[in-house]
């Protein structure tokens, strides 16, 4: 008996994950769409808004957790490759769903010219799609989106290599400019 309601609990908690993944899948974003407004504090509580980027491209990603090895290769490549980011036109966001204090600690630790936003009830990385919801662990999940000057989405990065990130989009803003 035992085992058939094991049987049954696991196949109620796939058929929820996958109903949860179906409607998320549903209202994903697509190139050309308008970027989701936000609001969101970074690490000193300085408010950020999507309108102070109007004018600029905007690399908008979002990563799991401040201070962990893939997370912090993606941050320090994107911090080396700012020169050549701003000269293409692009400020550079992340957001997680770390608290400010800990961006605080993680932009001074490795000096990171940028800031990191804190979204600690998912609810901006819910609008891009870039939210796990485990119930009671929520964790923004490393996807990264280029917002054009007039606010709209240009290209979509879900397939992240934190190694070669930063040089992927700095490549992609080069053709997208040579059009």
């Amino acid at each position: 008996m035992t085992l058939k309601l094991f049987f049954y609990l696991v196949v109620l908690v796939m058929a929820l994950f996958g109903y949860r993944s179906y409607a998320a899948a549903s209202n994903t974003l697509q190139t050309g769409d308008d970027a989701p407004a936000f609001t969101l504090n970074d690490g000193q509580g300085q408010t950020h808004y999507l309108s102070d980027y109007a004018g600029n491209y905007l690399v908008l990603y979002f990563y799991p957790k401040d201070d962990t090895p893939g997370c912090t290769k993606e941050a320090c490549n994107f911090r080396d490759d700012m020169t050549q980011l701003e000269k293409l036109g692009a400020k550079v966001v992340g957001i997680s769903v770390d608290n400010s204090a800990s961006h605080a600690n993680f932009a001074k630790k490795y000096h990171l010219p940028f800031p990191l936003l804190s979204d600690t009830n998912g609810a901006v990385a819910a609008s891009y799609g870039a939210l796990t919801n485990f119930f009671i662990v929520k964790v923004a999940k490393r996807y990264t989106f280029l917002i054009s000057p007039t606010g709209k989405i240009t290209k979509i990065y879900k397939s992240v290599d934190t190694s070669n990130h930063s040089q992927q989009i700095i490549n992609d803003l080069k053709l997208i400019q040579s059009k």
